[in-house]
């Protein structure tokens, strides 16, 4: 495990790398990370170690602390133990519908949590309609959901279980939670932070062992449903519809309905300057990634914006401010065009780049287009 600082890049680590970059100091090897590695809560290979990365500071509370070294230190082991990383767009759940029944299905889980097992099967049950509707209203969206839960969800659930607090207080430390991941500007790439810990909560007091049997491809809903020994409705959908006021839709939706005409605003002023505006395209080849997963917001069709991040490549370092467009096959990214394609560092609209000097700007595409590309030198 290595704790690091994100402004000196310094490096605590608990053991010794394979290349000799840490040196010892008492119980703990020092160093610095260099600027080619972005700094982030992940697992990463460095210096010949797969390491667990934490950002220093970590937070205050004894529990949270815990919770995401726990959350990290899976990330580390999970292909071993076979769970591979497994990623997914869901933009889904950054539309009106997709958001509301997802919510739906959060409060039912919340109050299934907040009973005690034998009385856990309605509203538990409920959760799984809600969970059924929103994925009939999407193609596509119950295998991505469960990629993404399978990955960032049991990631949660091991920090939440091996925090510290008895099993008991744990369904009241997802209570504190629902209302700050409510708050969070997108659903897409975190939402497995919240339902992930809340099904495995679930599963623990139905079935005892059932982590010894679970599969990569397995998916948490589907599980807990077998647990309940649940049939579904004939017509779920219907029967969605017919139980959603229970859990307070009517407010959901008036909220939802207010922040979908600014999601459509955001849309506009994305597409403008990095779909239908002069951009420059940048190639992914061997990516180190650095952003914030609460902020990703999907863009029809085109991809992923992510409004703060930070990319090194083969071709540099990219930091951005205001807004890159990432394509869905994560094979390149656009920001707007340079303001000098001469200027060092490359600037533009939100956007820096310490371009290595074995690239450059060349023309591409659509007048005005740029791309980056690799010289001869």
């Amino acid at each position: 495990m290595m704790f690091v600082h994100p402004q000196t890049r310094l490096i605590a680590a608990n053991e010794a790398d394979r290349e000799g970059r840490l040196t010892r100091e008492g119980d703990v090897y020092i160093g610095r990370l260099p600027e080619m590695q972005s700094i982030a809560n992940t697992a990463v290979n460095w210096a010949g170690v797969n390491w667990t990365m934490l950002v220093w500071p970590l937070p205050d509370d004894p529990r949270e602390r815990a919770a995401l070294m726990m959350h990290e230190s899976w990330h580390r082991i999970q292909a071993e133990i076979g769970f591979p990383s497994t990623l997914s767009a869901n933009d889904h759940l950054d539309t009106l519908e997709g958001r509301v029944w997802l919510q739906l299905e959060w409060n039912a889980l919340l109050e299934a949590l907040a009973l005690e097992v034998d009385g856990r099967r309605q509203a538990a049950g409920e959760a799984l309609i809600f969970r059924a509707h929103r994925r009939s209203l999407f193609p596509g969206a119950a295998e991505e959901e469960r990629l993404m839960e399978m990955h960032e969800g049991l990631a949660e659930y091991t920090g939440v279980k091996l925090c510290g607090l008895p099993d008991g207080g744990l369904a009241g430390l997802l209570e504190g939670r629902l209302s700050s991941v409510r708050a969070r500007p997108s659903f897409v790439r975190s939402f497995a932070y919240w339902s992930g810990p809340a099904y495995g909560l679930l599963l623990d007091g139905l079935k005892a062992g059932w982590r010894r049997e679970l599969a990569a491809g397995d998916d948490l809903g589907d599980l807990l449903r077998k647990a309940l020994a649940a049939e579904f409705p004939e017509d779920v959908s219907g029967e969605a519809e017919r139980r959603a006021a229970r859990y307070g839709s009517e407010a959901l939706r008036k909220a939802e309905e207010e922040r979908e005409a600014g999601r459509r605003k955001r849309i506009a002023e994305y597409k403008a300057f990095l779909v239908d505006g002069p951009i420059l395209v940048i190639p992914l080849q061997k990516m180190n990634m650095q952003f914030n997963p609460s902020q990703v917001f999907p863009l029809e069709g085109h991809g992923a914006v992510y409004p703060t991040m930070r990319i090194t490549d083969q071709w540099g370092i990219l930091e951005v401010s205001g807004g890159a467009l990432l394509s869905p096959d994560w094979k390149f990214v656009r920001v707007s065009a340079p303001e000098d394609i001469g200027g060092r560092p490359l600037r533009g609209r939100g956007w820096t780049m310490e371009l290595d000097r074995r690239w450059t700007v060349a023309a591409s595409g659509r007048e005005g287009d740029l791309m980056i590309v690799q010289t001869n030198r």
